[in-house]
């Protein structure tokens, strides 16, 4: 029925606390191993895991899944090697963890062996496949919406579109974008990067090119999909292969701290706007912040499972894959001295509080000087601005 694998001996060197560098080192107080104190004997494994959540079932640290294994790297990087009926078990005599296959065998029903994967992959699938990042003008030469059905002035799923510049094309399945802000390193105000927003997809009816009344005759599409609204203006990308994200978490080999540049598709905080006072500290803002600035402590807040632009990127030593830590430093500001809250008092300090760990996050697609991670297990809001270090 079951056939035991070789066992898989731990050796886990834990890093800092999920919560607070505060906490007690594991190391400490006798789980040298990072096993969980309340971590069960075995597990089975369930269609819909994740190696993350299994991890969490045993280990302190999640992240520090692939460490049990004391396989090659090539092994870890693509972990398919548990699938559903496994049953993962704990050996808390030895601190060993050993995995029981299922062996193939007739049934009524064939036996589904589908790879668990290492983070649930709906949720970072729709970026495995999308550009996300362009240059600035990256999108001017693609094929372009000239008109829409029946002039109007956003369209949807359904609605046909009007594109220059696929007259000559063999492409028929199109994605289609518009040109987003930049991503700016908090850092050194340097724009990294433009965003390109995914708008939907589309599907070549008609090919055009011929000329009438003294132009090219725009080609046809019909929109398959969309996730907001489609405009004249907007640009079509020919649909790139899906990508499988198989990589087991796993902490970077050189150290890395990176800055958190913006929201995938987030919103400004009204607050400044109105206020013009920050939603990371407190007190007066004096004088308008830059682009850079305003982006970086104004650009929304979000939570767990969220998707986020860093500053570094492959040339920094990141891969898909590495996990780094979530830390946030808040400066408090009590200004009274000037502006509405006026009250006659002397301008005080700043107060600076420590920097606190509060999460984690994933890399999961990777360019040149920058990437896009998925937030894991944080325990307060994230925002633009926050640091993501080795762990």
């Amino acid at each position: 029925m079951f056939k035991s694998s070789t066992a898989l001996f731990v050796a886990l060197v834990l890093g800092l606390s999920v919560a607070s560098a505060q906490q007690p080192d594991p190391r400490q107080t006798g789980n040298v191993l990072g096993i969980k104190a309340d971590a069960p004997d075995q597990y089975v494994v369930q269609r819909g895991d994740t190696l993350w959540g299994i991890a969490g079932k045993f280990l302190s640290e999640p992240w520090l899944w692939p460490e049990i294994w004391r396989l090659n790297k090539d092994q870890i990087r693509n972990p398919h090697l548990i699938y559903p009926g496994n049953v993962v078990r704990l050996d808390r005599a030895t601190g060993m963890l050993s995995i029981d296959r299922v062996e193939p065998r007739v049934r009524v029903e064939p036996l589904v062996a589908e790879a668990i994967p290492t983070i649930p992959l709906k949720v970072i699938e729709p970026f495995l496949a999308r550009p996300l990042v362009i240059e600035r003008g990256g999108l001017d030469k693609a094929p372009q919406i000239v008109a829409t059905q029946e002039g109007r002035f956003n369209i949807g799923a359904g609605a046909r579109a009007y594109v220059d510049g696929l007259a000559d094309t063999k492409e028929t399945l199109w994605q289609v974008y518009r040109p987003g802000s930049a991503l700016v390193d908090p850092d050194t105000n340097e724009a990294l990067g433009y965003e390109a927003i995914y708008l939907g997809a589309a599907r070549l009816i008609r090919q055009g090119g011929k000329v009438k009344d003294g132009r090219i005759e725009p080609s046809t599409v019909n929109i398959l999909s969309a996730v907001q609204e489609i405009s004249e203006g907007d640009r079509l990308v020919v649909a790139p292969q899906p990508q499988l994200f198989s990589f087991a978490p796993r902490a970077p080999e050189k150290p890395v701290r990176a800055r958190i540049m913006s929201i995938y598709d987030g919103r400004n905080d009204a607050r400044f706007d109105y206020y013009g006072t920050s939603p990371i500290t407190t007190g007066v803002l004096i004088g308008r912040p830059t682009e850079a600035e305003q982006q970086q402590r104004y650009g929304g807040e979000t939570g767990n499972l969220a998707v986020v632009s860093l500053n570094k990127g492959a040339k920094d030593g990141l891969e898909p894959g590495h996990v780094l830590a979530l830390y946030r430093s808040t400066t408090i500001i009590r200004d009274r001295s000037v502006g509405p809250y006026y009250m006659g008092e002397a301008r005080t300090p700043q107060f600076p509080l420590p920097e606190e760990r509060y999460g984690l996050l994933m890399v999961f697609r990777v360019f040149e000087s920058l990437s896009y991670a998925l937030t894991l297990g944080v325990e307060r809001q994230v925002a633009p601005g926050d640091v993501a270090a080795k762990p």
